[in-house]
């Protein structure tokens, strides 16, 4: 049975530190959900490690659609969020709503993110009316890198922390079940989490949140290369990676592979006939 919003918002009542993931593929969402974390997300983070966009900002949806249907197969229990790209939401209500709706008709996902706070409190709500679980997006918002000018710490100053606070507030009051701080000062993001009622999922926020979420290539060290700051690197799958495709490689050119263990047999009489 798949893990509920209620469940999430229960683990902050109850204390317990909620682990979340990216995952864009069906290999990747099966072992993450055998793992037993309790929610998946599926971001537009894709474009920058999946597709090899500069940014979230040429992802459609699409692409969104197209890799959610595969976490969503590969996963039995964890929740799965879906990101909203970039001018999906922003131009009407009317568009955010029908967007949101296609995550879970067309590709099964249980709910869905969407970045911003007082700007898009109404469209939060009016998607929460339809019956479509909302999950938000405050601090540093990938989505709007190019007004932010860059990837920059927020909330630093006496106004920006204010337009932070704010922003959960109206998150929560539009009728999120949680909301990611991204890029938050920790001292901010842990005082944010005491004035909420649900849960706060944070990346780059501190460990004061109610939990935490990170891209999965960032953890496994599957792409070489940039290692955020907030990531901790778990394995460095590139490095294996890049090693036994250098392997396999070298026993084709030599000959070595395949054996005799990896090809198959058949009746002698047959080729003898053949031949």
């Amino acid at each position: 049975m798949r893990i509920t919003i209620s469940r999430i918002q229960e683990m902050k009542q109850k204390g317990e530190k909620i682990a979340m993931l990216t995952a864009y593929d069906y290999a990747t969402a099966k072992m993450i959900d055998e793992a037993g974390l309790p929610m998946i997300l599926v971001g537009d983070s894709l474009g920058v490690v999946v597709l090899g966009y500069n940014s979230t900002i040429p992802v459609t949806m699409e692409d969104m659609l197209h890799h959610t249907k595969a976490v969503v197969r590969g996963t039995e229990r964890a929740l799965v969020v879906a990101d909203l790209p970039f001018m999906t939401y922003h131009t009407s209500t009317e568009d955010a709503m029908r967007n949101a709706a296609r995550f879970l008709q067309e590709a099964g996902a249980q709910a869905v993110k969407l970045e911003g706070g007082v700007t898009v409190e109404d469209k939060i709500r009016k998607i929460v009316d339809c019956g479509i679980p909302v999950m938000g997006h405050i601090g540093l918002t990938p989505q709007s890198i190019n007004q932010l000018g860059g990837h920059k710490i927020q909330g630093k100053t006496p106004e920006a922390a204010r337009r932070l606070l704010d922003d959960a507030l109206a998150v929560e009051r539009a009728g999120a079940f949680a909301v990611v701080m991204e890029t938050v000062p920790a001292a901010l993001a842990a005082l944010i989490t005491s004035k909420l009622k649900i849960p706060t999922i944070g990346i780059g926020a501190g460990a004061g949140c109610d939990g935490q979420v990170q891209v999965v290539t960032d953890i496994l060290g599957s792409t070489a290369g940039y290692t955020p700051k907030h990531a901790k690197q778990y394995a460095h799958l590139a490095d294996i990676i890049k090693t036994a495709v250098t392997e396999y490689q070298s026993e084709v050119q030599a000959g070595a592979f395949p054996t005799s263990a990896q090809s198959f047999t058949m009746d002698e009489s047959i080729l003898a006939d053949l031949k």
